[in-house]
Formats: structure tokens, sequence, C-alpha cells
């Protein structure tokens, strides 16, 4: 069974080789972007509060 899917980063039909993209490329550029902080997690303000505080 063959699932067809897009790329995340170029939206192009994903390759099985580089699942869930199409190329290296786009699989280099999403781990760049990891590591360069580009995606961020939300984290709710009382999350931040507590934290600051050495709580939890």
């Amino acid at each position: 069974m063959s699932i067809k899917g897009k790329c995340p980063i170029c939206r192009k039909p994903t390759v099985h080789e580089f699942r869930p993209f199409c190329s290296r490329v786009c699989r280099d550029r999403d781990l760049l972007n990891w590591a360069d902080e580009s995606y961020r997690v939300p984290v709710a303000p009382e999350e931040e509060d507590s934290k600051e505080r050495g709580e939890g």
C-alpha cells in the first residue's frame, strides 16, 4: 500500500527515501529550522511564570 503526501516545506509530492519530505534539501532545511529555533512551541503565560520562580 502506498501513502502519498506532500512535503511540509515545498508542498511537492514526497519521496519514500526522504519521507515526509521530497528531497534531501527540504529535509535539511527543516533540520536547520529546528537548529535555528525557527520553530517554537507555544507556552501558556502561567507556565512561564512558574518556570521563572523555579516551580514545576
